[in-house]
């Protein structure tokens, strides 16, 4: 799976990610209460679908340079 659950501390709401810590490109999406983390592709798109205001869906399409 790409995308991987970034707990929140329930007392302070609050969400820390290490940037040092990851490598390359990378997106945090936040909806309804719940934080993801993916890697962004070197060649790519990546799309964030939304229904009714909330995350639906993540799509992935990579390719590579000839």
């Amino acid at each position: 799976m790409k995308l991987q659950e970034i707990g929140i501390d329930p007392s302070t709401m609050r969400l820390e990610v290490d940037i040092m810590e990851q490598k390359g490109n990378f997106a945090i999406i936040f909806s309804d209460g719940k934080a993801k983390l993916t890697a962004l592709p070197q060649h790519g798109e990546t799309k964030i679908i939304t229904h009714q205001g909330k995350v639906k869906r993540v799509k992935f399409d990579e390719g590579e340079e000839f």
